[in-house]
């Protein structure tokens, strides 16, 4: 399935919730699958931290070959025949504002200045985000969506969209999600952030005019990020306390393994794994969007205005849920879906609830877990199908 993405600007400005505006701005879609004459099979999937418009297929080169490792980030769950199947559904994805894959962001240039945006960049929210969604839903003529998915922050944003627009949503898939982050979680993002502030080349979050990137801020950043999304498990089974493969050695034992540093200070496995993980990151993701996309994670709580409660928050939501969860994802526990489940049945809500036992961790999500897919395939073949009429 080759994709090709598109760019949909809009000149009326979005008010966001900080009260800043943010002017003529473009975001950048993915869509796969056909809109059926009724227009009630679209699916809108929300992607999570580091992830973009690219949810499914491959994008071609110059001759319209597919390319090598050009897979969007959920292309086990998404096309034909697929969990979400493009047969039957029309999928649609949205790189978020403030993003660094095409949608405006803290790298594009600020009207107001001729400069790149920077540290300038409006501050955004999930609420932000999902109206932006919104707007774009009415330009493709959208009224009423049969689904939105969406896991970890995507299911954030699925959440926000049962309650911003509960009338526009039939069905809300929030998959490994929660209501809003623990103060662990928002104290692993505070750190990650402090690893790019201080960098020296962040030059106050202007990197850009001053001809520098925040490469080591960023690869901690990473680092510090990549520990929460594994289970204790998975790192024991895949690195354990293992030396780093010397030369003569197979070092693809470990997925990239064979990454390589001239320093004598990587001595195990798992440090060798990490500062891969970090550096790769740091060569195509912005540090300012990290900043803004994790202060939107740590924002995030639509109990808050309600006096805490979320069985109150979550009264106005129409829609039917699926929720998942997976047991060893220590950052979104099940226990914070079980929040979710039980605030929904406290307002009499449909709701059906997957507990997953997977060793994974967070990246389960992520992952070809058949019980999982099993579950997300049966609710769209079955629920959600009778909701578009079988079309």
């Amino acid at each position: 399935m080759i994709v090709t993405p598109q760019t949909f600007r809009f000149d009326q400005p979005l008010p966001l919730r900080s009260g800043a505006v943010l002017p003529a701005y473009e975001l950048v879609v993915e869509t796969y699958g056909t809109l059926n004459a009724e227009r009630s099979n679209a699916v809108l999937v929300c992607h999570a931290l580091n992830a973009s418009h690219h949810v499914a297929g491959l994008h071609a080169d110059a001759q319209g070959q597919p390319l090598a490792r050009s897979e969007g980030w959920w292309h086990n769950m998404i096309g034909p025949g697929k969990p979400l199947d493009t047969d039957q559904y029309f999928v649609i994805g949205v790189n978020n504002l403030g993003s660094c894959f095409g949608s405006t962001g803290p790298t594009h240039t600020n009207p107001a200045t001729g400069q790149p945006w920077g540290a300038d960049f409006p501050v955004v929210t999930v609420e932000d985000w999902v109206d932006a969604q919104a707007r774009l839903l009415d330009v493709m003529g959208i009224q009423t969506l049969a689904a939105v998915m969406g896991g970890s922050l995507g299911g954030m944003q699925t959440l926000s969209w049962t309650l911003q627009y509960p009338e526009r949503v039939r069905h809300a898939v929030v998959v490994a999600s929660a209501p809003n982050l623990t103060a662990e979680n928002i104290a692993f993002n505070e750190v990650a952030r402090r690893a790019i502030v201080t960098d020296p080349d962040f030059h106050g979050g202007h990197y850009l005019r001053e001809g520098t990137l925040p490469r080591r801020g960023l690869r901690i950043a990473r680092m510090i990020g990549h520990i929460t999304y594994l289970s204790d498990d998975v790192m024991n089974e895949k690195f354990g306390r293992k030396l780093r493969a010397v030369d003569g050695e197979d070092p693809v034992a470990v997925a990239e393994l064979a990454y390589r540093y001239s320093t004598q200070d990587v001595e195990f496995q798992i440090e060798s794994y990490l500062r891969y993980q970090g550096d790769k990151f740091s060569e195509y993701f912005d540090a300012n969007t990290y900043l803004l996309i994790t202060r939107a994670l740590d924002y995030f709580d639509p109990a808050r205005e309600h006096g805490g409660s979320l069985s109150t928050a979550l009264a106005r939501a129409r829609a039917k849920f699926l929720l998942i969860s997976f047991t060893t994802d220590w950052r979104f526990s099940p226990a914070r879906s079980r929040e979710i489940v039980k605030a929904l049945l406290e307002n009499g809500r449909d709701v059906t609830y997957a507990e997953i036992d997977a060793p994974h961790g967070h990246d389960a999500f992520l992952l070809d877990d058949p019980r999982y897919h099993q579950a997300v395939r049966a609710y769209f073949a079955h629920t959600v199908r009778a909701s578009v009429g079988g079309k």
